[in-house]
């Protein structure tokens, strides 16, 4: 008898081994302890005076003891709901999530081909594509759209998401004061503040100031998260060779302590309140002055710090399916295929920017539909197979033996739709029905799948008395926040 074997076969991966994480750890504290980071807001700066850190010029030196403490506070899971009120992640461990990126500049056209400054409805799209793609866990806005008011920017990029999607929603918001609105708005949808802290659906992005600075404005957005229980991403994005150092394990030690100094005043704010972390630490090309979003540096970083955060217990965030390429091509594809296996693999558990092109400045739904098959396909490695005596069928092979067939074996009939992954628009067909088809190229098919999603996809609508309560907050926001002056 074979006690204790496991049937279940799944790939593993881990780049660190213990020792290397704890180095870098103990470089973090020491950086921390001794380099300190600059707080640039009054309540931050009284936060950390009152927990005993040493404060000259807004340069906080945090003890390692109040690192550790704050580490141990910060919440091991956090689950978060659809726009119903339903658990649709849970944010542990090495599950993975896979959803959108924010404010993308410049967007595809999917009929002309253009590309052109982002409009509202390029928010609409992205939220209906991902409403629709079932391997899109969450939504943001894709796009920052250059048609609508700048000071009412973030708050119609969300009120198109939640309008156009039921998935959860990661978003951005200029300061402080378009963020209360976005949660007023948010309220209104769970169906009051209670509902929303219980079940939040919502998750906000913000983050600190490479190298070693949190800016007034970010905290003043971080304190908000904690104080109303909203699940907030706060991860540095260290730009290695330009805002960080150019050696790789320079940089993760920079960013990994930019990253537990907002953990520390976070939690220091409001103890066990929601916070993933994490950090990105991509290259600067220094031939281009570029950020490099496909490097293999990037996913280096990537799989550290997700080995890192496994170590301290901490929902982390992390980023793929983006490529650097300008245009849905043989780049875009290879890049976001190897980041997408990568974070799986990593066990990263919050992965953004799915359908980002042009070194993150650039969007289109073509894009998240291939890289939605590739999530499948990923996943699909990921679940590993079955070596059970049931799932090898000895009796099966006995019955055929040799020269026979398994096509019409019952095996065949009942497992081949489980055990063999099926793409949606990869090409399976042979040369000569290919060409009989059309000879269309894979970009073809997601592009005129994306335009066929926007045509016919119905995302499930909002109450009504829901839709009239959001106008009324978006059309007293347009009022109040003129002339006002964000600080992120």
């Amino acid at each position: 008898m074979n006690t204790g074997f496991k049937s279940q076969c799944v790939p593993s991966y881990r780049l660190l081994t213990e020792d290397q994480i704890k180095e870098i750890h103990r470089a973090t504290l020491e950086v921390l302890e001794t380099v300190g980071v600059r707080i640039l807001d009054e309540q931050g700066i009284q936060l950390l005076k009152d927990a005993g850190c040493r404060v000259t010029d807004k340069v906080a030196q945090i003890p390692n003891s109040l690192v550790e403490e704050c580490i141990h506070s910060a919440p091991s899971h956090i689950t978060v709901y659809n726009r119903r009120g339903e658990e649709t992640m849970r944010l542990e461990g090495n599950s993975i999530y896979f959803g959108l990126g924010t404010d993308l500049i410049n967007t595809y056209d999917l009929k002309s081909g253009e590309l052109r400054s982002s409009q509202l409805q390029d928010v609409i799209n992205a939220a209906k594509t991902a409403d629709y793609c079932d391997e899109i866990d969450f939504i943001a806005s894709s796009a920052l759209p250059q048609d609508v008011p700048t000071n009412l920017m973030y708050v119609e990029c969300f009120r198109a998401l939640v309008e156009n999607s039921v998935k959860p929603i990661f978003f951005t918001a200029a300061g402080k004061e378009d963020l209360s609105i976005i949660i007023d708005i948010a309220v209104t949808v769970a169906g009051g503040q209670e509902h929303l802290r219980a079940k939040p659906f919502l998750i906000h992005y913000s983050e600190p100031t490479s190298p070693l600075s949190h800016s007034r404005g970010a905290l003043r957005k971080l304190f908000l998260c904690a104080d109303k229980g909203i699940p907030v991403n706060y991860t540095p994005a260290l730009l290695s060779g330009g805002s960080g150092p150019v050696t790789l394990a320079g940089a993760i030690v920079v960013a990994n302590a930019e990253a537990l100094s907002g953990i520390v005043l976070h939690q220091l704010r409001a103890k066990a309140a929601p916070i993933i972390s994490g950090f990105a630490t991509p290259p600067m090309d220094m031939l281009t002055s570029t950020v490099v979003y496909g490097a293999p540096e990037l996913r280096l970083s990537h799989s550290a710090y997700a080995d890192l955060y496994h170590y301290y217990g901490i929902p982390m965030w992390g980023t793929a399916g983006c490529s650097d390429a300008h245009t849905l091509d043989h780049q875009a594809a290879i890049e976001s295929a190897i980041s997408i296996l990568m974070a799986a693999l990593d066990g990263t558990n919050l992965i953004h920017d799915v359908g980002y092109l042009g070194q993150g400045l650039t969007g289109s739904p073509a894009a998240i539909v291939m890289c939605s098959e590739i999530i499948s396909y990923v996943k699909r490695i990921i679940r590993g197979f079955d070596m059970s005596r049931d799932r090898i069928g000895m009796d099966v092979i006995r019955r055929v033996g040799p020269g026979g067939n398994f096509l019409m074996e019952e095996q065949t009939l009942e497992r081949h739709r489980e055990e063999h992954w099926r793409p949606r628009f990869l090409n399976r067909d042979n040369p000569e029905t290919w060409m009989k088809k059309g000879c269309e190229s894979y970009g073809e098919r997601v592009t005129q799948k994306a335009i066929e999603i926007l045509q016919t996809h119905q995302p499930e609508k909002l109450p009504d008395r829901v839709l009239r309560t959001i106008d009324d907050i978006v059309e007293e926001a347009g009022r109040s926040l003129v002339d006002k002056h964000f600080s992120t």
